[in-house]
């Protein structure tokens, strides 16, 4: 008996926390920066791994380059979020709840189509959309 009311309790605490959750709603305000933070941090990755330059001409990296490439992204994605007042661990935490809303980020990049088109540039499977999270760039 005692069991099945902790079940119920524990049942009923989940319900809670996940339509809590669900309601979640961003803030016009962190919308349109997170929405910019995106947009740039994509831009920068593409110009990055364009054409395959930084792997050494198209051939697989050394682990050394690894490191090197991870070190240099992570300084360029630091640079490009501070611009927005974000750091990179505030944006990897916070993205997902922001880009969760996809009413507010639509209805944002409706309001800023030149934004739009930016935002739907950027490749699909390394932004968080399109199936694929990747990093959540």
């Amino acid at each position: 008996m005692a069991l099945t009311v902790t079940y119920r309790i524990i049942g009923i605490s989940l319900g809670v926390m996940l339509f809590a959750s669900a309601g979640f709603a961003a803030e016009p305000a962190e919308v349109e920066k997170f929405v910019k933070a995106r947009i740039e941090v994509g831009e920068m990755m593409m110009n990055y791994f364009q054409g395959g330059a930084n792997f050494g001409g198209g051939q697989q990296p050394s682990p050394e380059q690894m490191r090197s490439m991870g070190a240099d992204i992570q300084a360029k994605l630091g640079k490009v979020l501070s611009k927005h007042d974000l750091t990179v661990e505030e944006y990897r935490k916070r993205s997902p709840e922001v880009f969760a809303d996809e009413a507010a980020v639509k209805g944002y990049l409706n309001e800023h189509p030149d934004l739009k088109q930016r935002y739907e540039a950027l490749p699909l499977d390394r932004m968080g959309r399109g199936g694929s999270t990747g990093r959540g760039y």
